[in-house]
C-alpha cells in the first residue's frame, strides 16, 4: 500500500483513536450490590481521571493512559445510565428470578450454589452468574424440585433445584 493513504502519527505516540468498549443491547439489570459496585468503580475512575488529567498536561507520555481512562469512564457512565435496579426482595420467593441464590444438585447428587446477578457483577469465582448466561436463563422460572436441562458446551446437564433464597 502506498504511504499516501496511511495516517501519520502525531509525535511519537500511538494513534489517538482508542476504540470504545461495546455496550450490549440487553437491559443492564443490577442488584443493589451491583449498583453500588458500579458507582464505586465510577467514582474511583473519576478520581483517577482528575489526577491523571493534571499530570498529562505536563507529561505527554501520560496522554494515551488518559485517553484509555476516559474511554473506560465513558463506558461505566453509560452502564450506570442504563442501569435498571431490581430489588430481590420483590421477586417471587418460590421461583428462580434475577437476584436469587440458587442451590442445585447435578446428576451425581453434587450440590452447587450460585447467585443470578447483573452482567457487571458476574464473577464465577464468587458463584455469581450473569442473568444472561445459559445457566441463569435455563433456571429462570424454576421452583424447588424442578429438574432443569442446562445446555453447556461440554454437553447437557440435568440440575435439580433444591433451594431458592433471595438475600436481603
Amino acid at each position: 500500500m502506498s504511504r499516501a493513504f496511511v495516517k501519520e502519527q502525531d509525535g511519537n505516540f500511538p494513534d489517538d483513536d482508542i476504540a470504545e468498549l461495546p455496550q450490549t443491547d440487553e437491559p443492564n439489570y443490577v442488584t443493589p450490590g451491583g449498583l453500588a459496585q458500579l458507582r464505586a468503580k465510577h467514582h474511583a475512575l473519576q478520581e483517577k481521571h482528575g489526577a491523571l488529567a493534571a499530570s498529562a498536561e505536563d507529561d505527554p507520555v501520560q496522554k494515551p493512559a488518559l485517553r484509555q481512562l476516559e474511554r473506560d469512564l465513558h463506558f461505566l457512565t453509560a452502564r450506570l445510565d442504563r442501569a435498571v435496579l431490581v430489588d430481590p426482595a420483590v421477586q417471587p420467593a418460590d421461583e428462580v428470578r434475577f437476584g436469587a441464590e440458587v442451590t442445585v444438585e447435578d446428576e451425581k447428587g453434587k450440590p452447587f450454589r450460585f447467585f443470578i446477578v447483573g452482567q457487571d457483577e458476574a464473577d464465577i469465582a464468587q458463584g455469581k452468574v450473569s442473568w444472561a448466561s445459559p445457566l441463569a436463563r435455563a433456571m429462570m422460572g424454576a421452583k424447588v424440585g424442578d429438574v432443569v436441562d442446562w445446555q453447556r458446551p461440554a454437553g447437557a446437564s440435568r440440575l435439580e433445584v433444591t433451594a431458592i433464597r433471595y438475600p436481603s
